[in-house]
């Protein structure tokens, strides 16, 4: 069973149909939409600033999503994947988003909609990712314009899996 523990009299709350592998933890001020997954080993740390999380959103093996205290929350829209091992820390994750494994996002920037960060990229804090675009390289820069194909075939696709994946382990645990 999932860690699951309030903070400061702030529980974490769950939409509909979300999967939380047994070894995930989550902690405090944090909301979570429907049809979510957080799997092995990640960690949603609502300890000293909120986290909200929209519908569709899977945090994979051992990603990290957490705040700054007393500075900036954490928002996640809808459509989102967080690849294995990736830093989500006090930002903006727009619509539609892919977080490849790896990367980081620093406090106070924002990934507009249908944009990958690309695996191992580090956005630094205050960085605003333009939509429909993919940002790689540390410091994370825009790399080129996204295609419609991308959008489909990658951050939908992804996003699409991870609901079947949370499928094939929902009743083990």
């Amino acid at each position: 069973m999932a860690l699951i523990l309030p903070v400061e009299d702030k529980h974490p709350a769950f939409g509909n149909n979300c999967f939380l592998a047994p070894n995930a933890t989550v902690v405090g001020d944090v909301v979570m939409g429907d049809d979510c997954s957080i799997w092995f080993n990640a960690v949603v740390r609502g300890d000293v600033n909120f986290i909200r999380i929209g519908n569709r959103v899977n945090i994979q093996d051992g990603a990290c999503i957490h705040a700054t205290y007393q500075k900036c929350g954490t928002t996640i829209g809808n459509n989102v994947s967080i690849g294995h091992h990736a830093i989500v820390h006090g930002c903006t994750l727009h619509d539609n988003v892919l977080i490849g494994m790896g990367a980081i996002v620093m406090d106070q920037a924002v990934v507009h909609s249908n944009t990958i960060i690309a695996a191992g990229a580090v956005v630094l804090e205050n960085t605003i990712c333009e939509p429909g675009s993919i940002y790689a390289g540390v410091p994370a820069k825009k790399v080129k314009d996204i295609s419609q194909e991308l959008i489909n075939g990658e951050i939908n696709r992804i996003a699409g899996n991870y609901i079947r994946y949370a499928d094939w382990f929902r009743d083990q645990v």
